[in-house]
């Protein structure tokens, strides 16, 4: 009989885990099921080009998963039963329940006004293609010199005022920030972003906290309001709700508790990867909310529940950063080099030569979701026992059966393709 997987949400983080496991695993062994709300994968790192008025190419998930072995279910997860083993989804044909032997939650997050009142009313959000194409639409019904507010000071916010200033220069784009504008970049990052700011004319409120938001202005923490026709809210993400309903172990922001190989800490048939895993970086530090993270503890799960199902060795493979990929326009951009948890060094790439490497490293990751079987050696082994029985496979070795080389090149493409998917208040 099959081993039943079933991989819920196909962002960058469960689709490169559902092809991953399609080429660690035989098909006669496995059967994997990667079940997503939307027929087509989204770019979420290019959502702020989307609602800027550029055209991305589809991507129907269907066609990116023909002939790997991977099964594509368009639905939406209702809830997840993570006692009985079962998926509760919506689909075209009404409710249906998918039965799991092994689950990879992938769900991801969305945005997170906050509390701020308002905000949900008011604001615009860039963390889906729904919600692009919604400020999309609003940005092109404005006149020249109307105001738009981009609020919160993270690699979101920076991306998305910098792009929208260069695709309408006639408009008057701000951007308000808690703190000082890239105040966890390096000097030569900070000046080089200043730089930008002033070329493109945007306005940045500095150390500027929004405590309401009303269809025309902002309110804040200082007593002052903001002009906005359009205000657009990038003050960090939030994850999808269903782990939360569930008995699985999770933090007090819903994100379930996983050990080193992104298991749940709480029920061993469970694995959870990206936005929706509270993984633990270099020196304990939880690894933040971006595709950065999520590719990675993709490939680690895939390869931990390979390992586990055909009686391997798991892999030792430790999760750490290199840089921060930031765009700035379609012409320049900011590489920032970081600490493996993410601390800002001194070096910078600056430039045309920086918005080239982040356009690089996007195509890279997308081609990477893309083709989710290509540039992997064929490790295909029979099943041979259960996760939870594998005792075993439960030893880390240096002799894991993962691919180093093949993790440190994807490293350089898909660990970095992040910038638009992340947020810091």
């Amino acid at each position: 009989m099959q081993h039943r997987i079933v991989v819920l949400g196909a962002g960058y983080a469960g689709a490169v885990a559902a092809g991953r496991l399609a080429r660690r695993l035989r098909p006669e062994d496995a059967a994997v099921t990667l079940v997503n709300a939307e027929p087509d994968f989204v770019e979420r790192v290019r959502m702020h080009q989307l609602a800027a008025g550029q055209d991305l190419a589809p991507r129907p998930l269907a066609e990116m998963f023909a002939g790997t072995g991977v099964a594509v279910r368009t639905a939406r997860v209702t809830a997840v039963d993570a006692d009985s083993r079962s998926v509760a989804v919506l689909g075209a044909n009404g409710p249906e329940e998918l039965a799991y032997d092994t689950l990879v939650y992938a769900l991801g997050s969305g945005w997170h006004d906050q509390g701020v009142p308002g905000a949900a009313e008011h604001a615009h959000e860039i963390g889906s293609r729904a919600g692009a194409l919604r400020l999309r639409g609003s940005l092109a019904g404005l006149d020249a010199g109307q105001p738009v507010l981009v609020v919160g000071g993270g690699l979101t916010g920076i991306e998305a005022a910098t792009e929208l200033a260069e695709a309408r220069p006639d408009l008057d784009v701000a951007l308000a920030t808690r703190g000082a504008l890239g105040d966890w970049l390096s000097p030569k990052g900070r000046r080089h972003l200043r730089e930008a700011f002033g070329r493109l004319g945007i306005t940045a409120h500095e150390h500027t906290e929004v405590t309401g938001v009303e269809a025309s202005r902002v309110t804040t923490a200082g007593g002052t309001s903001l002009p906005a026709a359009v205000t657009v809210w990038t003050t960090g993400f939030a994850v999808h709700p269903i782990a939360r309903a569930t008995t699985l172990e999770v933090t007090a922001t819903g994100q379930i508790v996983v050990d080193a190989t992104m298991r749940s800490v709480s029920h061993p048939d469970v694995y959870a990867v990206g936005d929706a895993a509270r993984a633990a970086g270099r020196g304990g530090k939880p690894l933040r909310m971006s595709c950065a993270s999520g590719v990675p503890t993709a490939w680690q799960a895939a390869d931990a529940i390979a390992a586990r199902l055909t009686g391997g060795r798991l892999p030792e493979v430790p999760l750490r950063y290199f840089n921060q990929c930031i765009s700035l326009g379609r012409g320049d951009g900011l590489i920032q080099y970081v600490t493996a948890d993410d601390r800002a060094v001194r070096g910078a790439l600056t430039g045309r030569l920086a918005a080239f490497y982040k356009e690089l490293v996007c195509k890279g990751a997308a081609w990477g979701v893309a083709n989710p079987t290509l540039g992997l050696p064929v490790r295909r082994r029979p099943v041979v026992a259960r996760p939870d029985h594998a005792d075993q496979a439960d030893q880390p070795a240096q002799s894991a059966p993962v691919d180093h080389a093949d993790q440190a090149v994807q490293a350089v493409q898909a660990d970095q393709a992040t910038s638009g998917a992340e947020a810091r208040t």
